[in-house]
Formats: structure tokens, C-alpha cells, sequence
């Protein structure tokens, strides 16, 4: 796969469109963006290839005059360099009178760089025709797998990203790819309907083609497994997370909570709590776009900072925060590389990339014998943010009962896990040594405004309230 060459035919312009308006402006950016997404489904009665949602190509114009960010979005700008900064510079002056387009900042830093990035991927190599094909095999073949399955869908998502990043002192390109594979079931048995479903995510199209046939007899187990599950009763218990609940409380119990623009706001209790402990001594959480190689990886983020590792707990203690352009400049900080936007059209935000508990070194048989009465949740199925109280409203696709140190044959399901985060991360008492870390899907912000993220890590065993 190759750098965009729309991208390429415009770098001379966006030079120039910046060159014009530093003149009158302490700060300006541009950013390019040309993302082709493309998502094959098969099932039982149809099968489609089209568009995926987050297909996008265009530009935004960040400007900074000392006091307040400002940004404007072109579907191009091929054209007269000196109209497009006169009708910028007037939309700016009108957007100081609304409050909500105005963020107070101070001087601003452009270190010098430039650099192309990319991640080689071996999707050129697949036509439309062969991924179709692919699919249409293997829904054959899931859906012959038990006669109680109503419904099997096999899915293929592709996702071609390259951005232009454009300052006084800054020309920087990146080109990546990354690909999710999905089967999805309707089951219907003992009375009962469930849907099912698992996932690989990898960027070689290879790898995600050899994966997902070899977790078709799993899934079906499962899927029978979970038309058994009874209610849990309700109660304070003993668990073990698998790597999807390990994620899904990384990001929507903790991680939204310290992304720094709700710092600004006021609106994150996580603030009040930088340099104190937030969790057991052993828990550690990181994030970043470099941190680990998942779907929400890039070599810079849209405010044109390079991607990093970000220890956010070390050692039980919140140490930091995640943080955009915006919120860093506001708070005197450093920005950490999460300024994600979801178009051109729609701001930067302080965004989760990649986050995760890092592993510890416990196995994960010795937790499982550890617990008299409890149970190891699976799956994510939901969950919302609450960083100005730090309450946890997450849900487990299901639970396996665990009784006298083994995993038994009783499912419950749906498990709803609620409490205050801090009392989760400090009741953790054992972290695995394995790690697992993925993302099939993607996380809302603002108004609804969405971008690729990855969560996961090991296995933790805490005490909750499920119900």
C-alpha cells in the first residue's frame, strides 16, 4: 500500500496556505486526511461490499493566535492560496464571539521535523473478488456447524489511512492499514435465543485469514453454552476478568475519566487525584498510539505529535493523564499524542488509543484456585463512561460460575458490574502473566463522534457488584 497521491498532489498548497496565514496567526496547521474503509458481509441470505463509515478524505486548518484554537475544514484546497486565507481568517474573527469555539491557550511550540511514516500491509495483494470469496466460504462453513444455527455471518473490514501534516516547521506524512475479522451468530436452542460472536484484528490480511476459520467450534460452543445461562444473583462476588473486561474497564470505568480536556472542564473527578493511588500497588495502565500495535496505532496523532507510550497508573497511582494539543496548552502540560478527530469535519478531542493494564506475573489456574465462590467474566457487551463520579456502569456478555478453585459448568448471563472505580482497581489482588490486547470496534465522544480504539490486558482477579 501506498502514501495517498490526492494527498501528494496538494502538499505544495497546504505549504502555501500555511506560509499565508502565519502571517497573521502565532500557530497554523494543516491537516490532510485520506482514509478509503471498505467492509465485506456474508451471511445466510445476502452479501454486500461497501463503503465503511469511517471513509473520509479532506482538510482541516488549525489556528492558534495566543489566545484561543480555532479550526476550519475544506474538502480541498486546490485553489487560490490567498481567498482561502482572507475567507479563513474572517471565519476565525466571527468565531471569537461564540464561546464554545474559543479555548484559551498560551504560546505554543512547533519543534521542527519532517518525516514519512509507514507501515507495510499485504491487503494490496487481496482483491474485492478474493475477500468476497473468502467470506462466502466460510459462512458456508460456520453455518453448517450446528443445525440450530439460524444465522451466520462472516465479516471482512478493511481500513487505508494516510495523513498530511503541515506546519511552519513541521512536514509529516503516515501510511498504515489495519483489518478486523468477524463471525457473528443467531443461535436458537432449549427454548432460547442468543448471538455470539468472536473476532481477529491484525494488519496483514494473512494473518486475519488464517485466524478466523480456527474459531468457528468455540464459538458455536459457546453460543450453546449461552442459551443454558440463568440470571446471576445479585452480590458482592469475587472475579477474574478475561482480556475483554480487562479492557472494558481500562477504558469506559477509567480511561474516559483522564482524558485532559475534561480536566479543563472540570467535569473528571481523576483530576483531584493526580500522584495519589487510584488502584491495588500491583496495577499498572498505559495507553498510547505506540504503546501497543492494535487498531487505534499511528506514528502521529491529528494535531501533528508523534505517538507515544503513556504510563497513566504506575504502581497503584494516577501519574497522568491523556491529552490533546488544546487541553495540554491550556493545562501547561505536554501533549501525549491523543488528539483524534473523527473526520475533518468534526474537532480534536483528548482520545483513548490503545489502553490496557499491563500484565502481572500470576497464572491464571492459580487465580481461578484462589476463589471459593465467584466468577471469571467474558466478553464485552457494554459499558458508559462517568468520569465526574467515577461509577462503573459495565456489562459482561456472561460469566462461568467458579466454585471451590474450579471453573464449573454454569453460565449466567447477562453480568452487569457496578461500584466505584477506585474500589474495583484497589480490590485487585492477582494479575495473570499473559496479555491480550484487541479492537473490533469504536468509541464516542462529543457529539457522538467516533474513532477506532483497542483496549485489553491480562486476566485480574478483584471483587465487585454484579447483578
Amino acid at each position: 500500500m501506498a502514501f495517498s497521491e490526492f494527498l501528494n498532489s496538494r502538499r505544495a498548497q497546504a505549504k502555501a496556505l500555511v506560509k499565508q496565514l502565519i502571517e497573521q496567526f502565532e500557530y497554523v496547521s494543516i491537516l490532510g486526511v485520506d482514509t478509503k474503509s471498505k467492509a465485506v458481509r456474508v451471511n445466510a441470505n445476502t452479501s454486500s461490499i461497501s463503503d465503511g463509515w469511517d471513509m473520509q478524505c479532506g482538510f482541516v486548518v488549525k489556528l492558534h493566535n495566543g489566545g484561543c484554537f480555532f479550526e476550519y475544514s475544506l474538502d480541498d484546497i486546490n485553489g487560490d492560496v490567498q481567498a482561502m486565507a482572507a475567507q479563513i481568517q474572517e471565519a476565525f474573527v466571527v468565531s471569537r464571539v461564540l464561546k464554545e469555539d474559543s479555548i484559551s491557550g498560551i504560546h505554543l511550540e512547533d519543534a521542527p521535523l519532517v518525516q514519512s511514516f509507514q507501515r507495510p500491509s499485504d491487503l494490496g495483494s487481496f482483491s474485492d473478488a478474493q475477500l468476497l470469496d473468502f467470506c462466502v466460504k466460510n459462512q458456508k462453513e460456520l453455518q453448517a456447524k450446528s443445525e440450530y444455527i439460524r444465522n451466520a455471518l462472516v465479516a471482512v473490514s478493511t481500513m487505508e489511512v494516510s495523513k498530511l501534516f503541515i506546519s511552519k516547521n513541521r512536514e509529516l506524512d503516515q501510511n498504515y492499514v489495519w483489518i478486523n475479522g468477524m463471525l457473528v451468530l443467531v443461535y436458537q436452542e432449549n427454548d432460547k435465543t442468543v448471538q455470539a460472536y468472536d473476532f481477529v484484528d491484525s494488519d496483514q490480511m494473512r494473518d486475519v485469514m488464517a485466524a478466523l476459520p480456527g474459531k468457528m467450534d468455540a464459538l458455536v460452543k459457546k453460543a450453546h453454552c449461552l442459551t443454558l445461562a440463568k440470571p446471576i444473583e445479585p452480590g458482592m462476588y469475587d472475579v477474574i476478568t478475561d482480556p475483554s473486561i480487562t479492557g472494558l474497564i481500562a477504558h469506559e470505568a477509567f480511561g474516559h475519566g483522564v482524558e485532559m480536556d475534561q480536566f479543563v472542564k472540570d467535569r473528571a473527578l481523576a483530576k483531584q487525584y493526580v500522584g495519589k493511588y487510584v488502584a491495588s500497588p500491583i496495577c499498572n495502565m498505559r495507553d498510547g498510539a505506540a504503546a501497543a500495535l492494535s487498531v487505534a496505532s499511528y506514528f502521529f496523532d491529528d494535531d501533528g505529535v508523534l505517538a507515544k507510550d503513556t504510563q497513566i497508573i504506575k504502581d497503584g497511582i494516577l501519574v497522568a493523564g491523556l491529552s490533546d494539543l488544546a487541553s495540554a496548552t491550556q493545562l501547561g502540560t505536554v501533549p501525549t499524542g491523543n488528539g483524534r478527530r473523527e473526520s475533518c469535519r468534526r474537532k480534536a478531542y483528548a482520545r483513548m488509543t490503545n489502553t490496557f493494564f499491563e500484565k502481572g506475573t500470576d497464572k491464571l489456574e492459580d487465580m481461578i484456585a484462589s476463589i471459593k465462590h465467584g466468577y471469571m467474566l467474558f466478553e464485552t457487551s457494554n459499558g458508559m463512561e462517568d468520569p465526574k463520579n467515577w461509577a462503573i456502569q459495565c456489562v459482561a456478555q456472561y460469566g462461568i460460575e467458579i466454585v471451590d478453585g474450579k471453573l464449573t459448568d454454569n453460565y449466567v448471563s447477562p453480568v452487569v458490574m457496578s461500584g466505584y472505580v477506585p474500589d474495583l482497581l484497589k480490590s485487585i489482588s492477582m494479575i495473570s502473566d499473559d496479555f491480550e490486547i484487541s479492537g473490533a470496534g469504536s468509541c464516542g465522544k462529543g457529539y457522538k463522534e467516533w474513532v477506532r480504539v483497542s483496549d485489553g490486558g491480562p486476566a485480574l482477579k478483584a471483587r465487585v457488584k454484579l447483578g
